[in-house]
């Protein structure tokens, strides 16, 4: 699907979102997952959302991550998905447009997580990140009332 079409539907759900009061912007966080997924995604979604921070998953350990790939696929019964040639070409397309996406934020915004804990401690890990940006935000904003 292009880009912009991508784009497009988020902004439309996220309008739906807003419509429904399911999310509130003037006081709610907006973690994103799977968007944006290359660079020119993100360039789109500038206008959009003002990112703070970005989450990146870390699993040193390919193996396991190819297992967990092939697992969640076969749970979400996506059988084409768990084949190991499915597996290897997401992993490059990974590598070839979503790892940039980590250069075009600048390591300042990146927050590495380590995907090889259990589920419960990613999101614990996550959730401090937030807590301590938004920390962070209060902070600047108190710094430049001071000012």
């Amino acid at each position: 699907m292009p880009d912009d079409v991508t784009v497009d539907l988020w902004r439309q759900h996220m309008a739906n979102m807003v419509t429904l009061g399911k999310f509130k912007p003037e006081i709610d966080h907006l973690v994103l997952d799977g968007i944006p997924r290359n660079v020119e995604q993100a360039k789109l979604l500038e206008s959009d959302i003002k990112v703070e921070a970005l989450f990146h998953m870390v699993c040193h350990d390919t193996s396991k991550l190819e297992e967990r790939l092939k697992r969640r696929a076969l749970r979400d019964n996506r059988l084409d998905d768990a084949s190991d040639k499915v597996i290897h070409d997401r992993l490059e397309t990974y590598q070839k447009e979503t790892k940039p996406v980590l250069d075009y934020y600048g390591e300042k915004l990146v927050k590495e997580i380590d995907a090889e804990q259990f589920p419960f401690e990613v999101t614990r890990d996550i959730l401090s990140q937030v807590h301590t940006t938004k920390a962070e935000r209060k902070n600047r904003k108190l710094a430049e009332v001071a000012a």
